[in-house]
């Protein structure tokens, strides 16, 4: 039994993307910009001189707390252009997830496709990102949060509108014949 599931997206935009990502193929010290968090609501920002390794560590600290937020939607409907847990859609629940750890990202998934960096599947590590072209009008439409990359077998959360946010495989037919692109964003 094969489901049909039509693209997501909404129609507003917000915010760019965290323009300081991290990669592994760095490998002397370099200036990191760390934010924290003050009494005020407000960010304060301190450049650090850390380890490449330390920054991937970092790094995959956030992922994880932006995979373990995105989670936390699970069974959560499907609403075009929503960003909470009343509905969502696909690009909703990864600006929220993203938000959690201070990222801003474009409001709709063909606009979230031009921010990080490209990678090979590969190269793909959770917390990365999947995109899909899930019409005929050959653009990106649709967009996962990996949130499993084992022995091959990708698994992404996402929002669908014949199930809304269910964890997916990058195996099953018809997200492998609609997948476009990984990008990496942290």
């Amino acid at each position: 039994m094969t489901l049909f599931f039509i693209s997501c997206g909404g129609s507003k935009q917000s915010g760019t993307a965290n323009k300081n990502y991290l990669h592994r193929a760095d490998i002397a010290k370099k200036p990191l910009h760390r934010v924290y968090p003050n009494r005020n609501n407000t960010r304060t920002v301190k450049e650090e001189n850390v380890t490449v390794e330390e920054a991937y560590e970092a790094s995959n600290d956030s992922r994880q707390e932006i995979i373990n937020y995105a989670k936390t939607f699970q069974g959560t409907r499907y609403k075009f252009g929503g960003t909470t847990a009343a509905g969502m859609d696909c690009s909703g629940l990864i600006g929220v997830a993203f938000k959690k750890e201070n990222i801003e990202l474009p409001r709709i998934s063909r606009d979230i496709a031009t921010k990080g960096v490209p990678i090979s599947l590969r190269e793909i590590e959770k917390g990365d990102l999947v995109f899909f072209k899930t019409t005929n009008r050959n653009v990106i439409s649709h967009v996962g949060l990996v949130v499993e990359a084992n022995d091959g077998e990708i698994k992404f959360i996402h929002s669908t509108t014949q199930a809304g946010v269910i964890i997916s495989s990058l195996e099953e037919t018809y997200w492998k014949k609609a997948f476009a692109e990984v990008r990496r964003i942290i």
